[in-house]
């Protein structure tokens, strides 16, 4: 009898441990999926990231290229206004130089009629 008790509780103990085994197994599947399932998670998060980085360099890039036009046509501008100004001002010292031309030689004549009226008073 005694070894039929002892068969029946290792028969009992080898039932419990299989089963034991059956949901390690189980449990273990169910990880794993897990594991995959996070990893492709992460692989579609990463992708995500990496597409909104090379949108926003993208926009970085346009965004320079515009400024760097902006300053190279107010660069321009400003040569162009300095090229105008210094016409002007080379106007205006031409007609300076006109207007003192004139006032001397206007100075000269009346230099020369007050030393010929001076002259006629001289001679009377």
């Amino acid at each position: 009898m005694k070894k039929v008790i002892l068969s029946s509780i290792l028969m009992l103990a080898l039932s419990v441990s299989f089963v034991s085994c059956r949901e390690a197994a189980d449990k273990a599947k169910d990880a794993t999926e897990a594991a995959a399932d996070a990893a492709g998670d992460a692989a579609d998060a990463a992708k995500e990231a990496g597409s909104d980085a090379m949108d926003a360099a993208g926009d970085a890039v346009d965004a320079t290229k515009d400024a760097a036009g902006n300053a190279v046509d107010a660069a321009g501008n400003a040569v162009d206004s300095a090229k105008d100004a210094a016409g002007n001002a080379v106007d205006a010292a031409k007609g300076a130089a006109t207007d003192v031309k004139d006032a001397a030689g206007d100075a000269v004549d009346s230099a020369k009629d007050a030393a010929t009226d001076l002259k006629n008073k001289v001679k009377q």
